[in-house]
């Protein structure tokens, strides 16, 4: 009798051989990512690192299914997005990612729970009862679930940010992509923006792909991917680094 085999899960992200250009056919023509390999499994926690004009911004477009690479293959959730059209595409990242900004964007004019629901409500077209229910609980495991009618103006800074945490995890999505999550907090609130980001990767196995300067932050992710000239010249399995 044969021995079976275990079938290990699809990766959230596997990126192959991705190329990136500018001003494609011109004399300015630019290629700023070479070639990037790159699999993120479910429920990883990974830094992304590496100098001011290495590529992360435009690898992030990508992933995120803002911009589209010039060459290779971009696979996330199981579905090879560069044979998408602008339709598909619109509808596989609203349900599949989440975006946390390191300003939070939020929509000044309404409130904690509408902002938390607007991913919600993009989705379907229209505001529906459950909406509500999970915006709240999504505030109340944030902790600002007594802020939840506080427009933005009347958050601090961290708390915005706890709300554009909540707003990313509106859809459940599986991967989250977080650019320089911490960089507009003070340390003691960095910290606690960090920790929460971990309990949802922890309880939910949502896998986080953080861009970051801090190599405090960098230091307690899983892995560490280092990006340089457009290159990924580094990745590193820390292991169980801990909060």
């Amino acid at each position: 009798m044969s021995a079976v085999v275990p079938t290990l899960p699809e990766p959230i992200l596997r990126l192959g051989d991705v190329h990136k250009s500018y001003n494609v056919g011109t004399p300015v023509e630019t290629e700023v990512l070479h070639g990037i390999d790159l699999v993120l499994a479910p429920g990883e926690f990974a830094a992304l690192i590496g100098p001011s004009g290495s590529g992360k911004s435009t690898l992030l477009n990508i992933i995120g299914l803002l911009e589209r690479p010039t060459a290779g293959s971009v696979r996330l959730a199981g579905k090879e997005t560069t044979r998408l059209d602008d339709a598909g595409i619109t509808q596989l990242r609203g349900r599949t990612l989440g975006f946390i900004f390191q300003f939070h964007h939020l929509i000044a004019a309404f409130s904690a729970l509408e902002n938390v629901m607007m991913p919600l409500m993009l989705d379907r077209g229209r505001t529906e009862p459950h909406m509500r229910e999970t915006a709240l609980g999504l505030l109340e495991a944030v902790g600002l679930k007594a802020d939840a009618q506080k427009k933005p103006s009347e958050l601090s800074g961290g708390m915005q940010q706890r709300v554009a945490i909540a707003r990313a995890l509106a859809m459940r999505p599986p991967l989250v992509l977080a650019d320089e999550p911490t960089g507009n907090l003070d340390t003691q609130t960095a910290d606690e923006i960090f920790a929460l980001m971990r309990r949802f990767n922890v309880e939910h196995r949502t896998t986080f792909l953080v861009v970051t300067h801090d190599p405090r932050l960098a230091e307690r992710c899983d892995r560490r991917i280092e990006l340089v000239d457009g290159r990924i010249v580094g990745d590193t399995r820390m292991g169980d680094a801990g909060t």
